[in-house]
């Protein structure tokens, strides 16, 4: 069956949590379902809204692959349990790096996140649990992307052809795959999700991952999650669809104290969108894209160098890689 889109002006959310609520606990049915929060407005709304369908039959795990934002895994945990959603903390640092190593290209990268994610994490945490369902928060632009052969997003399975009883021992269910950003932040205020959530910033499926060109190493995270939290701090106020920092492969000349310094390179993206469909780069002030070469070239350790992207989606794209 052809996947059809719900707009945001289209989507009548108290009969989508209802009908999507219910079609979650007659699928489940009896048995146990669990789901990998991130923190990102897609897996926050749709651990709401598949806790109000099963209740204690949800596991739900924050996976601590690494490879996210400075601090994320505590304080995405404490959010959710403070709103009665309990979430376990899971050590996969080690699971991905290894699957990591040594790859360069972005779609390798993206194939052994999605390896380590559904194969090795939850292919366990299904064991362990008895459960027979992978409830995920692909929405319609993560297979508009892969089907086109714009960018593989490692939450697509069935659409490539991949059965994921067959390959991983689960089923996967998708209640927002019909939506987009901007209907499912609609969703997630109504479904009592507090601001910070429903009006966070995108971040990408592979995470970190897809903001470091070449080898995704502990080392070379470490300094784009610096690098990250700098960016977002200096642009939070910012009206802008999204913010990021891409740390490049080359290295290039620079000075440091007088003398030269063969060190490494940031690019800035900052993004004016609706729906990530089309961007065009934020007209930012130049002072203020000054303030923040300063703070990622003293504060981020090797870094003699950083740009700003100004060219559009499309040709660019938002990610890097």
């Amino acid at each position: 069956m052809k996947l059809k889109e719900i707009p945001e002006s289209r989507l009548n959310t108290d009969y989508f949590i209802r009908s999507k609520t219910r079609e979650l606990a007659e699928t489940v049915g009896d048995g146990i379902a669990i789901n990998a929060l991130s923190g990102g407005v897609d897996s926050s709304t749709v651990t709401v809204l598949a806790h109000r369908a099963l209740g204690d039959r949800l596991k739900t795990y924050f996976i601590d692959n690494g490879i996210m934002r400075e601090g994320e895994p505590q304080r995405v945990v404490l959010l959710f349990r403070k709103l009665g959603i309990p979430v376990q903390l899971l050590d996969a640092r080690r699971e991905f790096f290894a699957a990591l190593k040594g790859k360069t290209d972005p779609e390798e990268k993206r194939q052994a996140i999605t390896d380590a994610f559904y194969r090795k994490v939850f292919g366990r945490l299904v064991k362990e649990s008895g459960a027979r369902f992978l409830i995920h928060g692909t929405i319609y632009t993560d297979v508009e992307e892969t089907v086109a052969g714009i960018k593989r997003q490692h939450n697509i399975l069935a659409q490539l052809g991949i059965d994921p009883r067959r390959a991983y021992g689960y089923s996967v269910l998708e209640p927002l795959i019909e939506l987009r950003k901007p209907a499912v932040r609609k969703l997630a205020k109504a479904l009592g999700l507090p601001r910070e959530i429903y009006e966070r910033p995108p971040f990408p499926g592979p995470a970190l991952t897809a903001r470091v060109i070449g080898e995704a190493t502990p080392e070379r995270i470490e300094i784009v999650r610096k690098a990250t939290r700098i960016t977002e701090e200096m642009l939070s106020k910012v009206k802008a669809f999204q913010c990021l920092a891409i740390l490049h492969e080359d290295r290039v000349t620079g000075i440091r104290e007088g003398r030269r310094e063969f060190g490494l390179q940031i690019e800035v993206r900052c993004w004016n969108s609706k729906d990530a469909v089309t961007a065009s780069p934020t007209r930012l002030p130049f002072p203020l894209l000054e303030k923040l070469a300063g703070r990622l070239t003293s504060e981020v350790p090797g870094v003699v160098s950083v740009t700003y992207n100004i060219t559009p989606k499309p040709p660019s794209t938002i990610e890097a890689v």
